[in-house]
């Protein structure tokens, strides 16, 4: 039978009892550094410091939680998106870099001279809203999600960051959104099929941020049928997708009156995101 591994008593222990555990050198860096307040460079220079009784306990913690798969942003409760350091809980979706990608494409379009309105539907930890506000300041942006929870943790991280231009309205996709018209809608929805076989990898978000019925496209038909009576005349939907969706949501987008339907790719070289403009 495994025998428990003990609490650490110094920070070079606490290194090498995450390792044991399993995890990743930097992944135990970066708790022993988070609990202890202090960067990777002063832990291999204080390898021999004592740790406090507290501080032990709560690497040990954190350490088995991480070795269950927890992810290490729900761990520290923050995460970098855009170079926006963003609080997330479990309430809401970790962001990942390819969503940049959207955000990429948003500011291309959005003019930084002159106001111009957004939306960002399923906005989770704000993370696209933020990112776009922060760089276009006379952009206002109303961020929506179904979630309360998720709202509250989208709007601590407006506060936090100070950017008030940013509205928030509780509701699905755009139902909050009745008889506004917007220069750009933005969204990641959830597009992952339910029973794909890579949802157990991520049981630690929310389901609800991640499937969206059988195939995967029930949110985003959904979302591209009714945008179009909230897009202004020459405004853009754009949308994020799997890596095998883009000419199924493109196919929706040209069926439902979308012009210039085209495709970005992520870091990796993945068609992440499709939009078109709106000739309504």
């Amino acid at each position: 039978m495994a025998t428990a591994l003990r609490a650490p008593s110094t920070v070079a222990q606490a290194l090498q009892h995450a390792l044991t555990a399993g995890l990743e050198r930097l992944d135990a860096q970066r708790i022993v550094g988070g609990v202890l307040g202090r960067s990777r460079t002063w832990l291999l220079a204080h390898d021999t410091d004592a740790l406090s009784e507290a501080d032990a306990q709560r690497i040990a913690a954190l350490v088995a939680r991480r070795a269950a798969g927890e992810p290490l942003a729900y761990l520290h409760g923050d995460q970098e998106f855009f170079g926006l350091n963003l609080r997330v809980t479990p309430d809401v979706l970790i962001p990942r870099p390819d969503t940049e990608t959207l955000v990429n494409w948003a500011l291309d379009l959005l003019p930084s001279d002159r106001p111009c309105r957004v939306a960002d539907l399923g906005t989770g930890s704000g993370a696209i809203a933020l990112a776009i506000a922060s760089q276009r300041p006379l952009a206002d942006v109303t961020a929506v999600d179904v979630s309360d929870t998720a709202l509250a943790v989208a709007h601590s991280n407006a506060q936090a960051l100070g950017l008030a231009q940013v509205r928030f309205a509780a509701g699905s996709w755009l139902a909050p959104l009745t008889g506004q018209r917007f220069d750009l809608i933005v969204s990641n929805p959830p597009y992952i099929a339910e029973g794909d076989p890579h949802l157990p990898a991520l049981r630690f978000e929310p389901i609800t941020a991640l499937t969206a019925g059988r195939d995967g496209l029930s949110d985003l038909r959904q979302i591209v049928a009714q945008a179009g009576g909230h897009i202004h005349g020459n405004g853009h939907l754009l949308l994020e997708h799997g890596y095998d969706q883009a000419e199924a949501v493109a196919q929706l987008l040209r069926d439902a009156g979308f012009t210039d339907v085209s495709t970005r790719f992520d870091f990796g070289g993945q068609p992440r995101c499709t939009g078109g403009r709106w000739r309504g």
